[in-house]
């Protein structure tokens, strides 16, 4: 594998930044529409992005290699995770449900401790400390609160990170960590929309206040951050080493604190900004190589 090179600094800005700009999109999406429905259809939408890429590559998709009971919880926990996005950026603010979404890796850091034998090691330790005096931080923070109703928000993108956190594990102790990223992604996206469709009947009112600039910001969702990011994701992923590319990790909820407060006019305090720090000082720490595990 090369070694990371200004090529690959570039595309992880780029990644990290439009996986940030995301939450702004759904923030604008879920103006327009319901939560679940806007799960929904970015799912469908971006099955057919995705599949459509893996016909043009030839991905294969439909051989018997044992994932299908694996796939089907990946996708109804990808499902989950989306809907509780959706549903808590109706309550609190984009960058405040990045700091609690992009808790992920924490949680997969304890599920892998317990649960795959995976020891945790002091250095990771110490990381998991620092993140979760961030969330504490951004939990006790009362200026940057749209209204007392944004714990119940807050509350709801932490559990989407735990969902996350559960996918990933998920993929990790079965068979899907052996096949396609590409397929591990078409399992989540095309189960997701299939368990999310029999929700429809009690997600009222489906539709809000439709705009065009609804409809756009759940587009870009759909067909460049899952039909194009995702792709390019796991392209340079074959490329370059993954824990290289892993410390880019803190670059999202950065950007995500910074462009719900620049594009949203959202509330950001000095707690917000330290809790961006001991989140992303804690990110750096969890996937950061020790020399034992480099040597």
């Amino acid at each position: 594998m090369r070694a990371i090179d200004a090529a690959a600094v570039a595309i992880m800005i780029g990644l990290t930044f439009s996986w940030a700009l995301n939450g702004v999109a759904a923030k604008l999406a879920n103006a327009g529409y319901n939560p679940v429905l806007l799960t929904l259809l970015r799912s469908l939408i971006g099955t057919v992005c995705v599949f459509i890429w893996c016909r043009w590559r030839r991905v294969p998709l439909f051989e018997r290699d044992g994932t299908l009971l694996a796939g089907f919880a990946a996708g109804i926990l990808f499902g989950g995770e989306f809907v509780l996005i959706y549903m808590g950026l109706d309550f609190t603010t984009v960058a405040r449900s990045a700091l609690m979404v992009n808790t992920m890796p924490f949680w997969v850091l304890l599920g892998a401790h317990f649960l795959l034998g995976e020891r945790m090691s002091a250095q990771k330790l110490v990381g998991l400390v620092l993140a979760f005096g961030g969330v504490v931080l951004v939990f006790s923070d009362r200026l940057s609160l749209p209204d007392r109703d944004a714990i119940k928000g807050d509350l709801m993108s932490l559990a989407a990170g735990a969902f996350w956190a559960a996918t990933t594990l998920v993929i990790k102790g079965s068979k899907l960590a052996k096949t396609s990223a590409e397929k591990v992604l078409l399992y989540q996206l095309a189960v997701s929309a299939v368990v999310t469709l029999p929700l429809l009947p009690f997600a009222t009112p489906l539709v809000r206040e439709p705009s065009a600039l609804a409809v756009g910001a759940l587009l870009f969702q759909a067909i460049f951050v899952v039909g194009f990011t995702y792709v390019v994701w796991f392209g340079i992923m074959r490329r370059y080493p993954a824990a290289g590319l892993s410390s880019f990790t803190f670059l999202t909820p950065a950007f995500g604190v910074l462009l719900g407060g620049t594009l949203l006019g959202e509330p950001l305090s000095i707690q917000i900004f330290l809790a961006l720090g001991l989140i992303a000082a804690g990110l750096v720490l969890v996937n950061r190589v020790s020399k034992s595990q480099a040597s």
